[in-house]
């Protein structure tokens, strides 16, 4: 699918592990700030290199909608060293994101969103072996009930990767529950996109779901696989990169669910 919070300034989209790749290969600019500190925008909150505001790429001034988000911002830019490293600042690049690429564009980011619940992970299971097909339904059938007690919304299941057409009125309803607002809608999309389900976003924003068990849920056939064959030094470190972001989205959510801004 595409990543439209990568589509910015007229650029092709690209995927977020693309995007992972290409930053890691960006030549490193060097700090040239001493002093890391907290601000206040008209709309929330700002952090201050040396008393100048930061600003995104497309060069605004880059605002943060609460004290523990700008927080998390300013550790890491007052964590970087001699040279600044994007791959550490996961709450920066999804600041960004959603400044220059979310804000103003709310209903295309919730339709590319919503398109995953077509074709959700959870909803896809494995006929075979017994206990990985035991595991998927110990961590997915309870976020599909969740979903249907609560918005009476009954997702189809189906074996393999075979699609199955999901009820329309299913569809609407999980679309309908997911964020409005610029912020919580980057980061349910990033989480999205970093699990391949839609669902379990939408789980974690409701507060059904914490975010170690939408992680631990996204990647039950990923772990069956290494518990197998063990594991592979690239895909952990992927998964690594990956998890970063995934935090930085979830703690997102978490700050603006518990502040009432969605």
């Amino acid at each position: 699918m595409r990543n439209l919070l990568e589509e910015i300034a007229g650029q092709p989209p690209i995927d977020p592990h693309q995007a992972v790749r290409q930053s890691t290969r960006a030549t490193q600019r060097k700090r040239f700030y001493e002093c890391v500190a907290l601000g206040e925008t008209p709309g929330g909150f700002s952090v201050l290199l040396d008393g100048k505001p930061i600003r995104t790429p497309s060069r605004a001034i880059l605002s943060l909608p609460t004290r523990g988000i700008a927080e998390v911002v300013a550790q890491e830019w007052d964590a970087q060293r001699e040279a600044l490293d994007p791959m550490t600042m996961p709450m920066t690049r999804l600041a960004n994101s959603v400044v220059d690429g979310v804000q103003g564009r709310e209903a295309d980011v919730a339709d590319d969103l919503g398109k995953y619940f077509e074709s959700d992970l959870i909803c896809y299971r494995a006929s075979h072996p017994t206990e990985l097909v035991a595991r998927e339904a110990e961590a997915w059938d309870g976020v599909l009930f969740w979903i249907a007690q609560t918005l009476d919304a009954h997702f189809i299941l189906a074996e393999g990767i075979v699609h199955a057409a999901q009820p329309a009125r299913a569809v609407a309803a999980a679309r309908g529950a997911m964020p409005r607002d610029a912020w919580p809608l980057a980061a349910c999309h990033i989480v999205t996109t970093l699990t391949g389900s839609a669902l379990l976003a939408l789980a974690l924003w409701r507060g059904s779901r914490d975010a170690e068990q939408v992680w631990s849920a996204a990647h039950v056939d990923e772990d069956w696989n290494i518990e197998q064959w063990g594991e592979d030094e690239e895909v952990v470190a992927r998964r690594a990169a990956r998890r970063r972001d995934f935090d930085a989205a979830a703690r997102v959510i978490s700050e603006l669910r518990e502040s009432g801004n969605d």
